[in-house]
């Protein structure tokens, strides 16, 4: 190459690397504003089962099988329930194959992953995505679905329902908590059309406020990871909601940090901090030294937007079905946080 047009180039180079992480990812995004919303379910439609990442017995998602059935609904059995690879609802091969079966066939309106654990991340690269955007349906799960709700999110602009998944419904419905069946009912409520409205309870740490955005999030830890590939949730001008379980206080910080220093903090509209199961430090001088609320609002301090805690959303019994992808108004003031659907 001539020496000139080496320059030229390096030149060019040298002003793309000078771009931070932050603004290489919002000139990256150029997401259009629509977002497309699967069909809701009527009476008799058919929702798939499938077991895309951890592995679960038909015995266990026999509960979630009667409800939804006495909901007026027709399940289909993926062939990934019921085996088992190791921690995986079958090998790479044979949870990709059930997936894209339950996407694609048309009989099928929903698909509702059965639990998750570890494992959508191996198979999502491998799936027809302009396929399943030319006729959307609604994909159903949290955890390790987050992979699955921002790479929808992200390439197809398709709105998906972060909610509680088969092994989370009661064995005994009679014996349920109000909780249990009041979130496990609002998978109901959101597949079937309803307008979705949300509270919780005040937190002395919540920032007050209103915001209006596409609301987009799920598990951090999954979003952490997703950070800079193909699933990338953009969170410019959108409502942000975050869960976790099972992570030391440390490694929560180190996400938010994660967070923040990727941009996705920066231009929110809201932040949903949801439940956050912390694993205890064994070692006393271990101890991390702030709560949940303290990491949070030092990495929040710099902007305006409402933050909300305790949020019921994540790994717990008071775990709401939020439409991902679908726009929203939070309200967080001194004796009220609501999160409505627009």
């Amino acid at each position: 190459m001539d020496r000139k047009k080496f320059l030229g180039a390096a030149g060019t180079l040298t002003a793309a690397l000078a771009l931070s992480w932050p603004e290489a990812a919002r000139a990256r995004a150029d997401e259009p504003a629509a977002v497309k919303i699967p069909p809701y379910l009527r009476p008799g439609d058919l929702i798939g089962i499938t077991a895309p990442a951890g592995y679960i017995t038909l015995e266990d998602i026999q509960p979630a099988v009667k409800l939804m059935e006495d909901w007026g609904y027709g399940i289909r059995i993926g062939a990934t329930v019921g085996k088992r690879d190791f921690t995986f609802g079958g090998t790479d091969a044979e949870r990709l194959e059930d997936l894209k079966n339950m996407l694609f066939d048309q009989n099928i309106k929903a698909v509702m992953c059965a639990r998750g654990g570890y494992g959508a991340v191996r198979i999502v690269d491998d799936i027809d995505w302009k396929r399943f955007k030319a006729r959307p349906k609604w994909v159903i799960g949290f955890s390790d679905i987050t992979v699955l709700h921002g790479h929808i999110h992200t390439q197809c602009r398709v709105a998906t329902l972060h909610s509680k998944m088969t092994n989370s419904f009661p064995s005994d419905w009679s014996k349920a908590e109000p909780i249990q069946v009041e979130t496990i009912n609002s998978i109901r409520d959101a597949l079937s059309g309803k307008k979705m409205t949300y509270a919780a309870l005040p937190n002395a740490s919540n920032r007050w406020g209103e915001g209006e955005g596409i609301l987009v999030g799920g598990n951090l830890k999954t979003i952490e990871t997703l950070s800079g590939s193909a699933s990338d949730i953009h969170t410019d001008g959108k409502i942000l909601f975050v869960e976790d379980t099972g992570e030391y206080m440390y490694s929560i910080d180190r996400m938010f940090w994660n967070l923040k220093r990727t941009g996705k903090l920066a231009k929110l509209k809201g932040l949903i901090v949801g439940g956050f199961k912390v694993k205890p430090e064994s070692d006393e001088d271990s101890q991390f030294g702030s709560t949940i609320e303290q990491l949070v609002t030092e990495k929040v301090k710099a902007y305006s937007y409402p933050v909300c805690f305790d949020f019921p959303v994540g790994h717990q019994k008071a775990n709401y079905a939020l439409k991902c992808g679908v726009k929203h108004k939070l309200t967080v003031n001194e004796g009220n946080v609501a999160l409505i659907e627009v």
